[in-house]
This record gives C-alpha cells, structure tokens and sequence, in this order.
C-alpha cells in the first residue's frame, strides 16, 4: 500500500504517542451523549469568563471524529462530529487535561520533549481522528454554541487523511469503492442512507401491523424456478453439486402457504446473473409476501394502502416527486393513491400492433417474424422463448411511456409460468406490476396453486431452456410435490426496495441508495481505465 507524505507522518506520531505510553486505540468509551443532544442543554450555559478562569467541571460527555482544527495562541477551536451533527470545541492552555486511557495527565514526555495536555491536542490530535471529551456548554461573542473542553481522550487516530480531490464529491467511482469517504464529506448521502433505514422499517411496520409472520427462505438452492432470469451458479463441494443462488424467494415462501401459514413475507437478497445498468443490478433487495385467500385485486389495494402509510410515516418524504426518464426529459410523479390501470395485452397492441396474447409456446418463429415487420428490434432475440419475446417487446414499445405510478396488468398465459389464468379469459393470467417513471418496481399475480397446470407449465418452459432461453424457468419437483398436497388460493407480490426508494428519493442510479454497491475489481477497473485512455 501507498502513502502520502502526510500519512507517514500521522504513522510516526503514532508510533511516538504509543512509545509514551497512550493506548492509541481505545477498546471502549462509555457514557457518550450524541451531539443533537448537547444542543438541548442551552439553558446550562456557563459564563465564559468564569469557564476562561476556571476551567470546565466536565459536565457532560461526548465522542466523534474532528473535521477542522485551529490554533488561536492559548486556544484551539476545532469541530467535532458524531451520527448526529457537529458541534465547535474549544481546547484552553492550562485548562485542559489528557486521558492517555491508562490515567489523567496534565503533561507527558514525547520525542524526549514535555509535551502539556494542550500540546497534545493542538499537535497530535489531527483532524479525522476520533476524540471523547468531557466538557461544559457556552457561547462565543458570535453566539456560536461551544463545548469548553476539560478532558480529552484519542479513541481511534486516522492514518490517513481525506483527499483533498474527493472534497465537493465528485468522483463517482471513489464514492462507490469508498463509501466511507463520502459518508464523512456528504451530508446528503448520509442522510440518504439514515432515510433508507426509516423506509425500511416503515414497511415493515406495515406488514407486522397487516398480521403477516416474517420467515427466512434458502439463498442457495437445487433449481433456478423461482423467476424468468438468468442464475448465479456455484458448486456445493461436499454435495459434488450445482446449486442456484436465489433469483427470488418465490416457491419456498409459497411452499409455507401449504404448512397453514396464511400471510408470510420476507425481506430478501436476490441475485440475478443479467447485465448491469443504473437500473439493474445483480444483488439486490427485495420484499416477497403471500396473502392466502386474495387475489390479484386484493394484492392492488394492498399496496396502494402500503405507500399511503410509508408517506404518512414518513415526512421527509413527498408523493410528488420529479425525476428524469431515460432520455434525461423531467417527469412529474405524484404517488397519491388511486393509481393509473393500463392493461398489458391493450397497452402493447396499441403501441405496435402485435396481439401478444395470442402467441404461445412454440410460436417463436412467427412472433420474430411479427416483431421485426413492426421495425422493432433487440438483442439476442432469435434465441429467445415466447415468454421472453413478449417481455423484451414490453420494454421496448410500452414500459418506457408510463410515468405512474401505474398497475399494469392482464399479462399473456405464456409470460408467468407460476400466475393463475382468468376465469374469464384462459389466454390471460392475473398478473400486474407497478410502473413509475418508465422502471417496474412490484410484480404481483394471483397464484397458480393447481399442480397439474404448474406441471405442464414447467415442460413448456424446459422447450425454451433447450432453444438456449437463459431467463427460461426450470423444473422445480419440490414445489410440484407441495403443490400436490393442497396448496389455498392466495396473491403474492415482490417489490425491489432500491428501485422504490431511488425513484422516492430522486436518484438516477440505483448505486446512489446502495452502501456497497458490486463494482469490478479495483484490478480490472484500472484494465478498463488504461483501454479507455
């Protein structure tokens, strides 16, 4: 590893104060208040000349890592901040005492010389590095509010300091590899990511107050049935097997239906093998529930009811919010319920001419052949499956219109292998996604539950994974098998938590709502970085 001139020379400091006895890196600090805190105290203020006079009594407590320092003569003003703000410091010569974490000093020999506590603070405690203090509240003629420090502590010195580049957040890359930098620098982000937390917690308040029992499903598992896309595959070593990452929890939550589990969700990771764009990304979050004795519609209400609780307990969030399609054009989306309805199979013929409903499996050669006379083309199609043909088409000629948000819904029996056709029209299932601003954020469907249908359904699917189909659903015996053993009526639904809050929050990138987002390793970064150049 690399290090500046600045960083060898935080090293030595270091080296010198652990030589003089100071525990560099302390293994607790008990008592701290958070700083939003000490702004309730004002009504304790001190007298600033009687603190100049006579020191501080230590009244209260604190820790947090120190953005800016600077010496005044006799005074050192610094900034000090925790998760919950920052607050001015002030360090007076004579005034101040030291916490080596062994014992209080007011001077210590450091490089053969005495050094005062005050000396210690103004010359080895740097900024980035992690304090605790004890101290008492005032205010400076500019009425600024100030903690006058009586004892300070290292807790945790920085090897290397912030750089200078990375100030105003401007390299993206650096963001998204160092995640910690930006949440010192970027109020915004931290504030995105504290939001996200609340979001979260929010829905899941929601489903514990709807009555539904949270359960954990297998991340690894024998097949890839659980959606249309592409899996991550790895080898079991003591299994001498395959096993599938899961691309969703479906089959396993809905397999807890049949154990007398009548709501059930999960807060999930799902990996998908596909490409990567600001709107795609191959792990990712998820929520997953099934409500036995629902249907589609019931599914509808329920997530409109949803969104309606997160804005009321939420207010930092707004319901009209604008966003950018792909093409950079503002859009305005306002998510006050009801939400717009389009119909799939409608939506698509109107906007290409193709009756997608009436192509089926083994149609493949004549929905190419319609697809390219409507002068609509993409990649890798002569290789796909109705099922994905008819997607692909959805995405291209309908989806990037709507704004929303918006349920589509009346979806092709060959589209959803594991969706209940209507009763009314055996060449539809009822199926719908939420659509805003052009991304799909929810699927939902009500659920396939009889076994010699889902059976069939597999065998067709099989067709498609034999033409070379990648997104193609594969057999599952498992969920046949619970299936067999009765399995209720019932609705489920998924929603991608990043896409919803990205879209929520304003943000272009789903990488902007991701702590750690997956990049390509800093090896092969630096590959493509050369070849570009």
């Amino acid at each position: 590893m690399e290090y500046s001139k600045e960083a060898i020379d935080r090293q030595a400091k270091i080296q010198a104060m652990k030589d003089a006895g100071i525990i560099c890196y302390a293994n607790h600090f008990h008592g701290k208040q958070d700083i939003s805190d000490i702004r309730t105290h004002e009504s304790e203020l001190k007298d600033v000349n009687e603190l100049m006079e006579n020191g501080s009594v230590g009244t209260f407590k604190t820790a947090g890592r120190i953005m800016s320092s600077r010496g005044m003569g006799k005074l050192v003003f610094g900034k000090i901040r925790d998760h919950s703000g920052d607050i001015q410091m002030c360090f007076m010569r004579d005034k101040v005492d030291f916490n080596t974490g062994k014992e209080i000093i007011q001077s210590l020999e450091i490089w053969g010389e005495t050094k005062t506590a005050f000396k210690i603070a103004e010359k080895f405690c740097q900024v980035w590095d992690y304090i605790g203090i004890t101290w008492d509240l005032f205010l400076t003629k500019h009425g600024e509010l100030t903690v006058f420090v009586k004892e300070f502590q290292v807790l945790s010195k920085s090897v290397r300091p912030l750089p200078e580049k990375f100030h105003g957040v401007t390299d993206q890359e650096t963001i998204y590899r160092q995640r910690y930098l930006d949440l010192i620098m970027s109020d915004d982000s931290y504030n995105r990511f504290r939001l996200r937390s609340k979001f979260v917690k929010s829905l899941r308040d929601f489903y514990h107050n709807n009555e539904f029992i949270e359960i954990e499903t297998p991340t690894l598992g024998n097949a890839a049935s659980w959606a249309a896309a592409a899996p991550f595959i790895t080898h079991h070593n003591d299994y001498d097997e395959e096993f599938f990452l899961r691309i969703s929890p479906e089959t396993a939550l809905k397999q807890a239906t049949v154990w007398r589990f009548e709501r059930v969700v999960e807060f999930t990771r799902n990996f998908r093998n596909e490409g990567s764009d600001p709107s795609h990304m191959q792990e990712f979050s998820a929520i997953e529930h099934y409500g036995v004795w629902w249907n589609y519609k019931d599914n509808m209400q329920f997530t409109e009811d949803m969104f309606d609780f997160v804005f009321t307990q939420i207010p930092e969030l707004s319901k009209k919010v604008e966003m950018k399609d792909k093409q950079g054009n503002a859009r305005m989306v306002n998510f006050q319920t009801p939400w717009q309805r389009i119909d799939y199979v409608a939506g698509v013929k109107e906007a290409c001419g193709i009756d997608v409903s009436s192509y089926f499996v083994g149609d493949e050669k004549k929905l190419i052949t319609d697809i390219k006379a409507a002068w609509v083309l993409f990649e890798g199609m002569d290789k796909m499956g109705v099922p994905t043909l008819i997607d692909y088409l959805y995405k291209k000629v309908l989806r990037p219109s709507i704004v929303g948000p918006a349920f589509v819904y009346n979806y092709p029996k060959t589209m959803q292998p594991l969706a209940r056709q209507s009763d009314e029209n055996a060449d539809i299932v009822e199926q719908f996604q939420v659509v805003v601003n052009g991304w799909e954020i929810i699927k939902a469907y009500s659920e396939l539950v009889d076994p010699k249908i889902q059976a069939q359904n597999f065998d067709d699917q099989s067709g498609a994974i034999e033409r070379g189909d990648e997104e193609a659903t594969t057999w599952d015996d498992d969920f046949v098998l619970a299936m067999e053993y009765g399995m209720p009526c019932q609705s489920g639904w998924g929603m991608w938590i990043e896409r919803v809050f990205s879209l929520l929050t304003g943000q272009e990138n789903l990488r902007d709502v991701v702590l750690f987002p997956l990049m390509k390793s800093e090896k092969n970064w630096e590959e493509v970085k050369n070849e570009e150049k």
